[in-house]
């Protein structure tokens, strides 16, 4: 049986679980040169002249200090082999940056190792909304990893996407 809808927030909720979404993550350090980072599904593209893009986030994030007091941000776009990075960036905080799945990048921000892509973000707008913030960034230069298949987010578990779907 379907779930019944009866309020707002269900509505939200349950058609965002069916809401395929790519995974990235955003990676910057606190003021204090602490690296940190956390999995979002909700970048996505502003506009290619200039080239920025924007993702949300939480102002309650224990994340939100450093993209709150920093310049610029590492943006990770994730692939099918990715798919334990982004668990770990959005696990337990202080296990987030333990081990060698990372290493200082541009601008000593941390860079993710054997990422499809990547791409440096000079933080332009930090939009506020209720209890979250909307975060608009131009990118200024980025890289390739080696090619991957996607991974998505749907329904609460991630998913590498199957084959394409007929005309």
């Amino acid at each position: 049986m379907e779930p019944h809808i009866v309020d707002d927030l269900s509505a939200f909720k349950l058609a965002f679980r069916r809401h395929a979404a790519g995974v990235a993550v955003v990676t910057g350090r606190t003021p204090d040169g602490t690296p940190v980072g956390f999995t979002v599904t909700s970048l996505a593209s502003l506009a290619a002249v200039p080239p920025l893009a924007t993702f949300n986030m939480a102002r309650i994030s224990t994340a939100w200090p450093a993209v709150e007091g920093t310049t610029h941000v590492l943006i990770h776009l994730l692939g099918a082999r990715n798919r334990a990075l982004a668990d770990r960036l959005s696990g337990p905080h202080d296990e987030r940056f333990a081990g060698d799945h990372w290493a200082p990048g541009p601008l000593d921000l941390p860079l993710l190792k054997d990422v499809p892509a990547w791409m440096i973000g000079r933080i332009v707008e930090r939009l506020p909304v209720a209890d979250n913030a909307v975060v608009v960034v131009q990118v200024e230069d980025g890289g390739l990893g080696p090619e991957d298949a996607a991974l998505l987010y749907h329904e609460r578990a991630y998913l590498i996407p199957g084959s394409p779907v007929p005309d």
